[in-house]
């Protein structure tokens, strides 16, 4: 067996043995240039893998990226040629490789510069690569089309979603499976968010990535990819917008797909036998209906998604939407196939953006109705937000949801009015029973049910309770019977049934709200004061929810404090003077200054 050619690991040649980074970099130069070896590539980049300094591997990680940059640039890495040509290809693209690697591991190195500096070179290398693959002609073509790296830009998905530690020796790991703050900020700002390329690319490999490896093996993986997904604040709504490109040839008007003569029929038919014709084409399933009412908004480049091409699909609108679709399809079941507390994070990050985030770019928004019902099951937080977007779809989507009042009611619990939450669920509570078409036997559940509660509520939550009931009065005045109601019934029997689930057959029409009255002497003067606007003319406007949300223990001891006393209040004894007069000592003829003393002499 022939000796190892490298040293032993001990004993790694360091920066300063054998030729400089700056020397082996100019050899190389010189060699492209006349198409000589390119040995000292394999030199310099065990140079690279070696430096335990981050200043001698910024050096080195420079060096190599203007090498490669030199050879994709010159062509050395374009097919074709001769068996020694293709040889040296390999031999090149395996030293390119090994150079990636390098670059990904660094994404996770404990200087920030590296991180920075990494990520930059790769997305650059991106666009050599795609650049020179553009310039070469196709398999398929003679004429060059334009192209974008996947197998490059797969390592870069990888990278930001998987996190491989970082390989530099002799450092301080920080690996612990998490996209770095400041990596996921740049790539987001940078990239993910300006160029539609990059975007779009990133949406597959995303949902690829999510298909092929299991979130309980790499557990940070779906963390990593919300992170990124939440900052996603810019999707394309017109084609118009489909304007910055990463790779500038790709920005290139494509030509139009072919259109076959079968009619609008056929393609439908073609549609319903797509899944047995070509099951692996998951494009097919977010084919859009042409025939929507939105149809004549244009969508760029149209046909059948799964007969676009990747030029064409980039400036396609449907094919964004596309991708975009079908990598929140995948990863929201991950959410709830492990109710753990990491993934009800997780679900409660995914609702709170789900309305203005997710469901306008979706192909159908429907699709995530059976999610978004399973989050209305867990309760607390995430159920109550999922209510939110279960509304949304109501209302935006025509969503036909017959029980989502009789969800709602169901959070009306003891614990909701205890909890943090507590105005969040008012405030979306009031946007639920906004509608004036509601009916009326609905609406005294819930404000029956609220007055019910108020009872054992803390006074911050009756203070939201008194004007929340105010404003549904003041849209409803057919609820005005159970504030006037007079029952000369004794002893009072309330009708209302307080363990009903159905809020339609609770029978609170025909109740009062006699706990909101009787607050009126409740200790709080906040709440007092406030229950009595029940006993007032319905003159006043409704009022603002949000004056009334924020009120805790903390602010109403604030409020008591500062209070200013208009009247000193009354006393019931006048104190004088000698409140504690001083009196003799029994047996002696001396006069105690102490009467707190004398009071505890036992004789």
């Amino acid at each position: 067996m022939p000796p190892h050619s490298l040293p032993p690991p001990a004993k790694k040649r360091k920066i300063g043995d054998g030729p400089s980074v700056k020397k082996l970099e100019e050899q190389l130069t010189s060699a492209v240039a006349n198409s000589s070896s390119l040995n000292p590539l394999a030199d310099l980049l065990e140079l690279a893998h070696s430096a335990t300094d981050a200043k001698d591997m910024s050096k080195a990680v420079y060096a190599l990226y203007r090498v490669f940059v030199i050879i994709i640039t010159n062509g050395k890495l374009v097919y074709g040629g001769d068996d020694a040509a293709k040889a040296v290809r390999k031999w090149i693209w395996e030293r390119l490789d090994s150079y990636v690697e390098l670059l990904v591991g660094l994404l996770q190195d404990e200087e920030a510069a590296l991180r920075k500096s990494s990520l930059e070179i790769l997305f650059s290398l991106q666009k050599h690569l795609s650049t020179s693959l553009s310039k070469s002609p196709s398999l398929n073509s003679s004429a060059p089309q334009p192209q974008f790296h996947t197998s490059h830009f797969k390592n870069i998905v990888q990278g930001l979603l998987m996190c491989p530690p970082s390989s530099r020796p002799q450092t301080q790991s920080i690996h612990d499976g998490k996209t770095q703050p400041d990596v996921r900020n740049i790539f987001v700002e940078a990239w993910f968010t300006v160029h539609d390329d990059i975007r779009w690319s990133f949406l597959r490999e995303a949902t690829s990535i999510l298909s092929r490896y299991s979130p309980i093996e790499y557990p940070h993986l779906l963390n990593n990819l919300f992170s990124i997904m939440e900052k996603l604040t810019t999707f394309p709504t017109e084609v118009s917008e489909l304007n910055a490109w990463w790779v500038e040839e790709l920005g290139a008007k494509p030509p139009k797909p072919k259109r076959t003569k079968s009619s609008a029929v056929e393609e439908d038919a073609e549609m319903e036998s797509s899944d047995e014709d070509d099951a692996d084409d998951w494009r097919k399933f977010f084919d859009e209906d042409t025939t929507a009412k939105d149809s004549a908004k244009s969508t760029g480049i149209k046909g059948r998604l799964h007969k676009l091409t990747f030029h064409q699909s980039l400036h396609s609108l449907q094919a964004h939407r596309a991708v975009f679709t079908r990598l929140w399809l995948t990863f929201l079941p991950h959410l709830s196939s492990e109710s753990n507390s990491s993934n009800r994070a997780l679900s409660t990050r995914a609702l709170n953006i789900m309305h203005r985030g997710v469901l306008p770019h979706l192909t159908r928004p429907v699709l995530v109705m059976d999610w978004i019902s399973a989050c209305v099951d867990f309760g607390g937080t995430v159920g109550l937000l999922a209510l939110n977007a279960l509304f949304t779809l109501m209302k935006d989507y025509n969503l036909d949801y017959p029980s989502f009042y009789t969800r709602l009611y169901a959070f009306l619990d003891r614990d909701v009015l205890h909890l943090k939450h507590r105005a969040r669920f008012f405030r979306l509570t009031e946007l639920f029973l906004s509608s004036t078409h509601l009916p009326a036997t609905l609406l005294a559940s819930f404000i029956k049910r609220l007055s019910r509660l108020s009872l054992n509520a803390p006074p911050a939550a009756i203070i939201m309770i008194i004007p929340f009931t105010y404003n549904i009065l003041k849209r409803h005045p057919a609820l005005m019977v159970m504030i006037h109601r007079v029952d000369d019934e004794k002893p009072y029997s309330d009708p209302f049934l307080s363990q009903e689930t159905n809020p339609n057959i609770t029978n609170a029409l025909d109740s009062s709200i006699w706990e909101l009255y009787s607050h009126k002497v409740h200790y709080d003067s906040a709440v007092s004061t406030l229950a009595r606007i029940f006993e007032e003319a319905f003159t006043k406007p409704g009022y603002s929810m949000e004056d009334f949300l924020d009120h805790t223990y903390g602010t109403l001891i604030e409020t008591e404090t500062k209070r200013k006393i208009k009247k000193d209040p009354a006393l019931a004894v006048d104190l004088g003077r000698n409140l504690f007069p001083i009196g003799a000592i029994e047996g002696t003829g001396e006069q105690s200054g102490d009467v707190v003393s004398e009071l505890w002499v036992f004789g």
